[in-house]
């Protein structure tokens, strides 16, 4: 029987501590504690037409998607994206061995169950909030279910996260197996076509991810018993998607499944059997069992057809093993000649999954450096002897860092606590990945002639967010770390700006400057060395570092550490500018509705100009104290448990636009009577 993704844990096992929303007054809720927050929006999904027999589980909506329209979407607002895809540019690899123009990557991944997916994060910190997004070229938000729903839209937190990182996002459109309840109704109501033989549900499928600012669809056909005329059928449904979705940028994705008579028979391979779907779509997932010469075969028939060898991704399923996974790495990343097909990852989410049940955060990144950066934990110093060949030793890292101003607080989009200017305001664990700072691609180069230190995102103390950047070990000669591959252009205004602190020894710091590239892959950059103000005894300060002197265009900017002894130096927060830092516009028309349960309802016009997401939305009560609700890019929030405080009438509220240096706009202030 040929290996494909299993839905046994794909939608059982994945987040059950994942379906509150990301409201730290409020307590983290117990496992499946869906149904005492009846008001939180969560990420939409559907069955294409017709609804199974019987009643829906608990928390579960069953809809149909061809009676879908945006302007009755309830939840709109809370589910459309708000960061565009970024554009992307390729710099010197990081070492010798990856590849800039070659195999890229598509990763799959269920960041909860079909129905549980919050559409503005949660109370706690154990998420799947993966930084490594340089070496991924497609995020499939993985999920479909027979009792939940078969097409699942990605939440808004994901979207933006990955389009910050110019990562497109697709959807999941899954036909389960008869062995999973799988009903070939569900196939034919997918690809039913109206009197002009257009297909209505690829229309819907299109107006969504319009809609809600994502990027195409993946299409998972494994129901069996078809015939040559729906295959027929299926194959005319996604060109048409394709096109509709072509004005947005949309991409559709194919799963080797169902074959040209209509069966479901995987391929493990582009052939004859499935090419008609592969023409039809923008690429193809291929299967997980396929031999150096499947891809061999594939990537001839691909250029036969004038498509790419790289636009079919050669499945590999980690969802068990992670890197213990056997891989045939030759045939599929060569060394020694070009790649010979993309690479598709199946559940990299496996990162977190197999850790134990109280799990840390450090223990993730941890385990998810391990997957993507390979056991040297540095990609400049590649560990060829490693049977897990890391996507950072064969695939060469992009950047979206390329206009001012910019700023990052190292903020991974989870923590144990929320942080703004580095004081605690809410001691509750979240996550909300559309939260999440443009991360370093390179994580972590440390070049040094002496001992190397460990570098790692800290949940112990942060700027603002829930992490910031520490570096921790003994210094006997100076490191330098690379921090962003950059494409910034200096003015003479130009300045960088660094939030830090000694917590242990003591380090001189100098800002690392790289006006060129390196002179050859694996190279170091070429950086010019500023010194930055001294600071110990355990307090963040903020240090401004002019580049005067400096010109053309900023390539990549790190820092060198220079101490004797144990040092523990965190930084909170870099930003670049040129010219003084604007005020942000204040958010407009805020509005307060009740909802279920204890529940309140926000929502509110975007404020004019750059936006980095509204921060934060507080509660000021009689005495003057500030209690934080929580932060979002959408224009719209739900809180939990909003309950009066004993004598009082009505609750004040206080919503700020957060900039892209960080700074905050005026309050705009809502009242709400009880």
């Amino acid at each position: 029987m040929p290996h494909r993704p299993s839905r046994r844990t794909v939608l059982v096992a994945s987040a059950a501590a994942l379906t509150a929303p990301f409201v730290p007054t409020a307590a983290s809720a117990a496992p499946g504690a869906r149904a005492a927050l009846p008001g939180q929006p969560y990420a939409s999904y559907w069955y294409p037409d017709s609804l199974p027999d019987g009643s829906p589980g608990d928390g579960i909506t069953w809809r149909s998607l061809k009676t879908w329209r945006a302007e009755d979407d309830p939840d709109l607002a809370s589910n459309r994206a708000a960061v565009p895809l970024a554009r992307r540019f390729t710099p010197t690899p990081v070492n010798p061995t990856a590849r800039a123009d070659q195999a890229r990557i598509q990763s799959l991944v269920s960041f909860a169950d079909t129905a549980a997916n919050p559409a503005q994060g949660s109370p706690t910190a154990d998420y799947y909030a993966t930084t490594h997004w340089g070496y991924v070229d497609e995020l499939v938000f993985w999920g479909g279910s027979s009792a939940e729903g078969l097409i699942v839209a990605p939440n808004a937190p994901v979207v933006d996260a990955a389009h910050r990182h110019g990562v497109p996002v697709l959807g999941s459109v899954f036909l389960p197996p008869v062995a999973y309840d799988g009903d070939l109704q569900w196939t034919r109501d997918l690809v039913q076509k109206d009197s002009e033989g257009h297909f209505p549900i690829a229309d819907r499928l299109a107006a969504v991810a319009a809609a809600y600012g994502f990027d195409g669809w993946f299409i998972n056909a494994e129901t069996d018993g078809g015939d040559q005329e729906l295959a027929a059928d299926m194959t005319a449904f996604v060109a048409e998607l394709k096109r509709l979705g072509a004005e947005h940028g949309g991409r559709v994705c194919w799963y080797d499944s169902m074959t040209v008579d209509g069966s479901v028979n995987w391929q493990d391979a582009l052939n004859d059997r499935n090419q008609p779907f592969f023409e039809a779509a923008s690429s193809m997932f291929l299967n997980f069992n396929w031999t150096p010469q499947d891809l061999t075969s594939s990537g001839r028939l691909a250029g036969r057809l004038d498509r790419g060898r790289y636009e079919l991704w050669a499945g590999v399923d980690v969802e068990g093993d992670g890197w213990d996974k056997s891989v045939d790495w030759d045939a599929l990343l060569p060394s020694d000649r070009d790649h010979t097909a993309s690479l598709g990852f199946y559940r990299p989410e496996w990162t977190r999954n197999h850790l134990p049940e109280d799990r840390t955060p450090e223990q993730f990144h941890a385990a998810d450096a391990r997957f993507w950066s390979g056991r040297s934990l540095d990609p400049s110093r590649p560990d060829t002897d490693d049977p897990w060949r890391a996507p950072a030793l064969a695939v060469a890292d992009r950047s979206t860092v390329d206009a001012l101003p910019f700023a990052t607080a190292f903020n991974t989009g989870h923590g144990l606590r929320w942080y703004e200017n580095g004081e605690i305001t809410s001691k509750t664990p979240w996550n909300h990945l559309g939260l999440q700072d443009r991360m370093p691609s390179r994580q972590w180069v440390l070049r040094t002639e002496g001992t190397r230190p460990e570098a790692a995102f800290d949940f112990a103390d942060a700027w603002h967010g829930g992490s910031s950047l520490l570096v921790d070990g003994a210094l006997d000669a100076p490191v330098t770390l690379d921090l962003y591959a950059t494409r910034l252009s200096l003015t003479e205004g130009t300045v960088v700006e660094l939030t830090h602190r000694t917590d242990t020894g003591r380090v001189a710091l100098e800002l690392a400057v790289a006006t060129g590239e390196p002179e050859a892959p694996g190279e170091p950059h070429p950086y010019t060395y500023l010194p930055v103000e001294h600071t110990s005894g355990g307090d963040w300060t903020t240090s401004t570092v002019r580049l005067t002197g400096l010109t053309g265009t900023v390539h990549a900017l790190g820092v060198r550490l220079t101490g004797s002894g144990a040092v523990a130096w965190r930084l909170g927060a870099l930003a670049m500018r040129s010219g003084d830092p604007q005020e942000p516009a204040a958010p407009a028309e805020l509005r307060v509705e009740p909802a279920a349960g204890d529940g309140l309802c926000f929502a509110w016009r975007g404020a004019t100009g750059p936006v980095r997401h509204y921060d934060a939305l507080h509660r000021v009560l009689s005495d003057g104290t500030r209690r934080f609700l929580g932060a979002t890019c959408q224009q719209a929030f739900f809180a939990a448990d909003v309950t009066p405080e004993q004598g009082e009438n009505e609750a004040r509220f206080e919503l700020r636009t957060v900039g892209e240096l960080y700074g905050t706009s005026p309050a705009t202030i809502a009242v709400h009577p009880w």
